[in-house]
């Protein structure tokens, strides 16, 4: 059994969402593969501490572990059928047949655990054998606010599972020698209650071939194995926070089968020193000279798109707002662009030269009424 999810990242079981997420940076730093090249324990404690924060992350998954373990994170996994079951074990029907009152779901084994492994009632499916397509994946990635802006293409390693290649999923060493499984006898199948009602499902043992034989070294028995994928993703311009951007066919891969779910950047962007967005629209403060101010003129400013002039008109006054059209954000959904808007900022000269003081004085005359006489409480 696996090392529990919560211990691997070093956090309480009532740990918050920002907690598990620092817990999880830390650890990331300090055995990512990239820092530790060459290092298999490293990889391999990178490979844990990521599928731990997979989990731990996602609400749902979370709950789920925390009421079911491991288990409940498998692919096909029936919450409501177990919770049903587990219920139904601790109550009369432990003693006794089965409720013909028709109050509950399930009437028999054969509905429990055929909603549970996909099959119905006498017919006696393989678990193992059943086809479930993959799951989609989420990854968090944080970008800096230009690249949003411009949007670019990147390539992301990351943690994944996949069929062991070694034997094809069964978890068995295929070359190994192969013995009568001792929980079924041979058979291929166990019984799943004694009493009234009874039926047979295929063992979980030797999952239903009725031999055993030595777990795959590849995998350790597991069917699955980790690994590392490299993938490249388009980030396109104009995305938010929060934004999803789909990798098709990069999810997770399925049980027997080729088809694999999808794979979900969640975007996180980065605040800039000097830029903010709302909507479209990009808002940058930009200082000005007092003789700009009221002079007016031409100043030149940077852009997503490079320097263009911006024309300050006469009588200018701080926090007023200019409006440069089509240089915000592209709208990805419309495939228009929003407007930067600049807003001045008026800075004085940072000196105590009398002659500049006195000079400057001489402009309170040109006031046509105390500036302040608006200040009213």
């Amino acid at each position: 059994m696996s090392e529990d999810y919560y211990k691997l990242l070093g956090v309480s079981k009532t740990a918050s969402d920002k907690e598990i997420k620092k817990a999880y940076r830390k650890l990331a730093r300090k055995w990512h593969p990239d820092i530790n090249p060459g290092n298999k324990k490293a990889e391999e404690k990178f490979k844990e501490i990521s599928r731990a924060y997979d989990c731990l992350s996602d609400n749902k998954k979370r709950k789920l572990y925390d009421e079911f373990g491991e288990d409940g994170l498998n692919a096909g996994f029936d919450a409501d059928a177990t919770r049903e079951y587990n219920q139904w074990k601790s109550t009369e029907h432990q003693k006794g047949g089965f409720s013909d009152n028709g109050a509950g779901k399930y009437q028999s084994y054969e509905d429990i655990f055929g909603d549970i492994f996909g099959f119905s009632a006498g017919e006696n499916k393989d678990p193992y054998s059943m086809v479930i397509e993959g799951r989609d994946i989420e990854y968090e990635i944080t970008i800096d606010f230009l690249s949003a802006l411009k949007g670019f293409e990147t390539t992301v390693s990351m943690e994944k599972i996949k069929q062991c290649t070694g034997c094809n999923g069964s978890g068995t060493d295929p070359d190994s020698q192969f013995t009568i499984c001792s929980a079924c006898g041979g058979t291929g199948q166990v019984d799943v209650a004694q009493g009234p009602m009874t039926f047979k499902k295929s063992c979980p043992v030797c999952g239903g071939k009725g031999s055993t034989g030595k777990p795959c070294q590849k995998c350790s028995g597991k069917g699955q194995i980790p690994y590392t994928e490299k993938i490249k993703v388009k980030i396109p311009p104009g995305v938010k926070e929060g934004s999803r951007v789909r990798v098709a066919g990069k999810g997770e891969q399925g049980i027997n089968s080729d088809r694999c779910g999808d794979l979900y950047f969640i975007i996180h962007i980065k605040p800039h020193p000097l830029l903010k967005r709302d909507g479209d629209n990009i808002h940058m403060d930009v200082p000005v000279t007092i003789y700009e101010a009221m002079a007016g003129g031409k100043i030149i400013i940077p852009t997503i798109d490079g320097k263009v002039s911006l024309k300050i008109p006469p009588k200018s006054q701080t926090d007023q707002v200019l409006k440069l059209r089509g240089k915000g954000a592209l709208n990805p959904k419309t495939g228009k662009r929003g407007d930067l808007l600049v807003k001045l900022k008026v800075l004085v000269p940072m000196t105590e030269d009398k002659n500049i003081l006195n000079a400057v004085k001489k402009l309170d005359s040109l006031y046509e009424k105390d500036i302040r006489s608006g200040l009213v409480l």
